[in-house]
């Protein structure tokens, strides 16, 4: 099984589209600063995920996400988490 994922930096707010076929370890990786794209913006914690049966549908969803329709989606799909984060709720 394939995961792609997005991970919010609690240092910056930021997000980061990624894929893994170990989510959890590569979750801990992310953390503990191992990942050099994401090592200065730890800690993360996943506010997204979804599974897909083979590496190359995983890729191309994560491709999507990082494009612009992509992170239109990503906005769509989580409003109810960033408005709430947005305010404070």
């Amino acid at each position: 099984m394939w995961y792609v994922y997005i991970l919010e930096s609690q240092s910056d707010n930021n997000n980061y589209v990624g894929m893994s076929d170990n989510l959890s370890r590569r979750i801990t990786l992310h953390n503990s600063g191992k990942v050099t794209f994401t090592q200065y913006r730890v800690p993360f914690k996943i506010i997204y995920c979804e599974a897909y049966l083979n590496k190359h549908d995983a890729a191309a969803r994560e491709q999507f996400l990082k494009s612009g329709w992509g992170k239109n989606f990503i906005k769509r799909v989580l409003k109810n988490y960033l408005k709430a984060k947005k305010f404070g709720g």
